[in-house]
């Protein structure tokens, strides 16, 4: 049967828009191709080229070698005209692969202000080709679906390459800055017995010794792509652990008693799961509470103006939230557990790990102190494993800070700068710890929930890799341009 007219009309206007969708698609996939193809200006091909050298340049303590890659960054830097007494290769004695990189763009003569640092690390966390997609190799730059695919694309050689490419093209460009710009790329951050940035200050104090320096601990905030905060690392928690340990004389398992030293320590475990440190704040977490309250909006975003004001009961309410509860007070938590030696046997032993993470200013013995109590059982030891590592607060400068604001204005418009205090660590805190500040930055933005660092098919957008670029080259020269 034939349709009848209206019905053929509406048959006809349902081919004309498959028609045109069609049309459409196949129009978009040729102009995102002909992106695809366009060549890359010349600063972005640079960064890339030295992003892909880096990555597949295995740095790993296991199996890799951090003075590879120092001596592939130190042959472009001569290659580009530096001077071979600008560009060292620092290897420390006994650690062959843990070479360190430090490379110096002289600023004007006769400047009198100190120069700046750009810090960044060149080991990564391991990576097991096994436990990737079987398409990525962790060792290869993989260009996929517009992310940048491998070990090290976000933890840290995105932000090592930037650098080296921006200091290059400053070169080029014949930019002389009015202080000198120090780079420096390190070993072992991610672990290991050795930290390179800990034995430059120790053994080359003179190479780093900077008004200030800029690392990674920042990164930039997306939601549903929408740019919502870059993130200026100005402060660290501090690292701690703690052994817990009860031993007895134990016995055959056929005749339990009380005295079981896996029952003292689940006890207190479970006092310890039920307590919390009281909230904190400083200058940088005031700041965040204050500006993301803002972002946020809402009840919560009341509610993080009021926390930065000090008020109780909305520092109570936040802390329901994992992530705001970790930037207003230390925690302590069980992370490793064993006990007992025989399955017929009344435990002789049981132990715990706890992890402590220290609002920055609080001492190690207050924080044992305070495990001491609310364990709440002489049975149980407690002892730290090894002394913490300090990390006083940077200071939110103006002159650091405004130009990081002004900068994230400019490219990303009604994007704030955020100080946050970061809950892990990184090696910056061996230059606060001389007294030098240290600006976690990098305008590399990810989307929440989406980072890969340390895990399977890490990756960082194309887009952010070279906005990242631009922020970090504009943020530079606007600390080192000539005043007049």
């Amino acid at each position: 049967m034939q349709p009848s007219a209206p019905r053929r009309g509406r048959a006809h206007a349902r081919a004309a828009a498959l028609s045109f969708a069609a049309a459409a698609l196949c129009s978009a996939l040729t102009a995102a191709t002909a992106a695809a193809q366009t060549p890359l200006a010349p600063e972005r091909q640079l960064a890339r080229d030295v992003y892909k050298e880096l990555i597949e340049i295995n740095t790993t303590d296991s199996a890799g070698s951090s003075t590879d890659a120092a001596n592939a960054v130190a042959a472009r830097l001569r290659a580009a005209g530096f001077p071979a007494a600008d560009v060292q290769v620092l290897v420390p004695a006994g650690n062959a692969r843990r070479g360190n990189l430090v490379a110096r763009l002289r600023g004007a003569p006769g400047s009198t202000h100190k120069p700046i640092l750009l810090l960044a690390h060149l080991d990564v966390v391991e990576a097991r080709k096994e436990d990737w997609s079987a398409d990525i190799d962790p060792f290869r730059l993989t260009e996929k679906d517009g992310f940048f695919y491998g070990r090290g694309t976000t933890d840290d050689k995105a932000m090592a390459a930037i650098w080296v490419a921006n200091l290059i093209r400053f070169r080029k460009e014949g930019f002389v800055p009015d202080r000198d710009i120090v780079l420096a790329l390190t070993a072992d951050e991610e672990g290991g017995d050795f930290n390179g940035v800990k034995w430059l200050l120790q053994n080359h104090p003179d190479l780093v010794d900077v008004d200030f320096g800029l690392n990674e601990g920042g990164g930039g905030e997306l939601r549903q792509g929408k740019h919502v905060a870059n993130k200026v690392g100005t402060a660290e928690k501090v690292y701690l652990d703690f052994t817990l340990e009860v031993t007895n004389a134990g016995g055959h398992s056929s005749i339990p008693r009380p005295d079981n030293a896996i029952y003292h320590l689940a006890r207190g475990l479970t006092r310890l799961a039920d307590f919390s440190f009281e909230p904190q704040t400083n200058e940088t977490t005031r700041a965040y509470f204050e500006r993301m309250g803002t972002v946020e909006g809402g009840d919560t975003g009341q509610d993080m103006k009021a926390a930065s004001r000090g008020d109780a009961a909305a520092m109570a309410r936040l802390s329901a939230n994992p992530v705001f509860n970790a930037l207003l007070r230390t925690t302590c938590v069980a992370t490793l557990l064993s006990g007992g030696h025989a399955p017929n046997a009344l435990p002789q032993r049981a132990s715990a790990n706890v992890n402590c993470r220290m609002f920055p200013g609080v001492r190690a013995e207050d924080v044992q102190a305070t495990l001491v109590r609310v364990l709440a059982d002489t049975a149980i030891r407690v002892n730290p494993v090894a002394p913490a590592k300090p990390s006083p607060p940077s200071p939110l400068r103006p002159d650091v800070i405004g130009p990081i604001e002004r900068i994230t204005s400019e490219i990303w418009p009604g994007t704030p700068a955020v100080p946050i205090m970061g809950t892990g660590a990184t090696d910056g805190l061996y230059f606060r710890q001389r007294g030098i500040p240290i600006y976690g930055v990098d305008g590399l933005f990810e989307e929440i929930g989406d980072g890969h660092a340390h895990g399977r098919d890490e990756r960082l957008s194309v887009p952010a890799f070279f906005e990242g670029q631009d922020f970090l080259y504009r943020l530079v020269k606007a600390y080192t341009t000539p005043r007049t």
